[in-house]
């Protein structure tokens, strides 16, 4: 934790300098910090062990490749999640349905608040059945998204990413990511309700 706030804080000169040395301590700190999140974001992108093992380790190999292009304008997850996402996307290209269209604003309108957040959960937290059961249903739903709704699910509400990060790594707008929000948590609690995980 002492090592992100500390990348968090300081993209400086010299942190940057390490980085494109190579420095052994640093790049170890650097992977001893964010492959556990690339790995975890692999995986709950619906990714096999062994195909979400690769993902993360390809997303190290590119970081590493590419270390010369980082200008430390952007937080360094940010930049890795954005390598993971590339790679997550070419492994998963053409897999997943075209997603029929969906008008956004009756999305909006209906399941949500202003703020992006559902307007009444599947089903009150504290219920011991949604508690001991909803994160089999919610992985099982996820599949029946699109990966780019998936991935941008991921982000925000596991691993806690603001829109910024999230624009940048998946290269999209403001408006583009809110949209993909918006359908991807719909179709998760449609699928949820379908299952009678609801209040």
């Amino acid at each position: 934790m002492f090592f992100m706030m500390t990348l968090e804080s300081h993209l400086g000169a010299a942190f940057l300098s390490r980085l494109r040395e190579r420095h052994e301590e640093t790049l170890a700190e650097l992977t001893r910090e964010y492959l556990p999140q690339i790995y975890r974001a692999a995986r709950s992108a619906g990714l096999s062990v062994q195909n979400a093992e690769d993902a993360a380790q390809n997303t190290f190999v590119t970081f590493m490749e590419k270390l010369d292009d980082f200008e430390g304008r952007s937080h360094v997850r940010t930049w890795l999640f954005g390598i993971l996402y590339r790679k997550i996307s070419e492994m998963r290209r053409g897999a997943q349905r075209e997603e029929k269209t969906e008008d956004i604003e009756e999305v909006m309108e209906n399941r949500f608040k202003t703020n992006g957040f559902w307007a009444k959960p599947p089903r009150d937290t504290d219920s011991s059945v949604f508690d001991r059961d909803i994160r089999t249903h919610l992985n099982e739903c996820l599949d029946g998204i699109t990966i780019d709704q998936r991935l941008a699910f991921i982000m925000c509400e596991v691993e806690e990413m603001n829109s910024d990060e999230i624009c940048e790594a998946m290269e999209v707008s403001r408006s583009n990511l809110g949209v993909l929000l918006y359908r991807g948590r719909n179709k998760l609690r449609e699928c949820l309700e379908h299952r009678n995980i609801k209040g």
